[in-house]
Order: C-alpha cells, then structure tokens, then sequence
C-alpha cells in the first residue's frame, strides 16, 4: 500500500500498489475471497462441496462404483463427444472444486467451475426431459435435468455470496483488512 494525498481535501489515502503487468492485484485477489458470515451461502457451499465429492470420486478415482479416470474420459470423449482436454479438465475439476468448497477456499471459484461443468452436463440431459429416472422407466443413463437445475443453483449462490461463515475464504479476507 502507498499514501497518497488528496488533492481536494489533503487528506493521506491508502492505494493499492499496482501490480506487474499481468500480475493479479491484491486487490482482485481480496474481492474473491471477500465473504459474509452468511449462513445461507454456507449452507449452499458444504451441500454443493458434500454432494459433488462422491460424484467426482467416482469419476476421477473410481470410487463408489465409477469409472475411475480413465473410463470416465473415454465415455465423455467416446459417447459423449467432449474435446479430450475439456474432459479431462472436468474430471479434474469434479475432484477437486468440492474438497475447496467444503473447506470453504477459492469457493467463488471452484462453484463457477462446477456451474460450468452442470451446464454442460445438462445439456446432455436435455433431451430425456425434466425429470431424473426415479423409477427405473427409461434406460440407464437417460435421466433428466432437474438434479443439474440444483447444482446450477446452488453454484450461483456461492459464486455470487462467496463461501460465507466457517470458511478459509472468510479468514483470509479478515487478515487481509
């Protein structure tokens, strides 16, 4: 930080100091992590942490009956016709955005890489309708949409209110003051 006076008032300003070109302010750096203690974005990031970690368990590490890396970027590159980098990139991100969002670090971030992705991911849904595939009534796989609606929704909470209360995110904006 550097003071300034100002002209008007000859009053000492903070400012912050510019960065090097194509460096990140610490500025830019404070407004993603800024946070509330907002219990409702706290709820919306552990649900969407807790809900998506099993989901990309499955994908990346073959847990809970997945696929594990490898099948998971054949099936998304081979059936589902995803460019081989962008697949690959999800699966990371479906690992390791919920591990952020529950520790509550980079969780603007992380839930915009999850909205990302359930954009995605819905669009492949679209054609099976609304509704997931309760009952067993269509062929494996051929779920709607609505539980990508959710996930939609709540990633929006957090990359709009951040990682509110109980957070890393808020403990590092707090230190940051």
């Amino acid at each position: 930080m550097t003071t300034i006076a100002n002209p008007q008032t000859g009053i000492d300003v903070a400012r912050p100091r510019a960065a090097a070109p194509g460096q990140p302010t610490a500025g830019a750096l404070r407004r993603l992590v800024t946070t509330s203690s907002d219990g409702a974005a706290s709820v919306a990031r552990l649900t969407l942490g807790l809900v998506m970690f099993p989901h990309g368990g499955q994908h990346a590490l073959g847990w809970f009956g997945g696929y594990g890396f490898a099948g998971t970027l054949g099936w998304m590159t081979g059936i589902l016709g995803f460019p081989r980098p962008m697949a690959a990139l999800a699966i990371v991100v479906e690992l390791l955005a919920p591990v952020a969002l529950v520790l509550g670090i980079g969780g603007r971030l992380a839930a915009a890489g999850i909205f990302a992705l359930m954009l995605g991911a819905a669009s492949t849904h679209l054609p099976n309708g609304f509704f997931m595939n309760w009952f067993g009534g269509m062929p494996a796989g051929h779920e709607g949409f609505e539980y990508h609606l959710l996930v939609l929704a709540l990633s929006a909470v957090v990359a709009v209110r951040g990682s509110g209360a109980l957070s890393i995110d808020r403990y590092l904006a707090s230190k940051g003051r």
